[in-house]
């Protein structure tokens, strides 16, 4: 929800930028229509797009990499739990407390190493939120001009609108063909050296 409201705000700053587009009036090949105003969901142009498709996809994929560790640590733990819990009529009482000292220390620092994945990876999404606004800014920027609109506002802060002033799937399309999925072309731009011909 925070996200959403920074991205109002965020549409809020583009009226003066898209100032001069209202007067660039005329019927659009497109279909948008002509408005002052217009509406988006941010949620569904995120989750919708190729960009959030994408995002998504390897965060759920993350997210399912980490539930399979913690049930493996799980298995774990309660097996050696087990075979502590076997050793406790043969040892000494102290002995036994310094190796139960212990687990109990592996435990919790298992258990904090697991949340801290688990908070980076709620982090990384709120990371490529903020990323995917970035980049859709000029896209919205674009729409706006299009549309020969002022102003665009987050459909949740909006009591009720009209839908033909709702821009939310054009809004997809625009940033689709424009960012596609954000996936960048060469992770590293630095021209590689030619190799040498062995024969020169």
């Amino acid at each position: 929800m925070r996200l959403a409201l920074r991205f109002a705000v965020l549409l809020l700053a583009l009226w003066g930028a898209a100032a001069v587009a209202q007067g660039q009036g005329g019927p659009f090949a497109t279909g948008v229509r002509q408005s002052p105003i217009l509406v988006i969901d941010f949620e569904r142009v995120f989750s919708e797009s190729a960009f959030g498709r994408r995002v998504n996809a390897e965060i759920e994929q993350q997210g399912r990499a980490i539930a399979a560790e913690n049930r493996k640590i799980e298995a774990e733990l309660i097996e050696e739990e087990r075979k502590l819990t076997d050793l406790r009529p043969t040892l000494a009482p102290d002995e036994f407390r310094k190796l139960a000292d212990a687990f109990d220390e592996k435990v919790q620092t298992l258990r904090d190493e697991q949340d801290a994945k688990a908070r980076a990876l709620g982090s990384q999404t709120e990371d490529a939120r903020r990323r995917f606004l970035g980049v859709a800014q000029p896209v919205l920027e674009g729409l706006l001009r299009e549309a020969g609109a002022v102003l665009i506002l987050e459909r949740r802060t909006v009591f009720v609108a009209a839908d033909t002033i709702d821009v939310t799937e054009r809004a997809i399309a625009l940033i689709d063909a424009q960012i596609g999925d954000g996936t960048p072309a060469d992770p590293d731009p630095t021209p590689k050296p030619e190799t040498p011909d062995p024969q020169d």
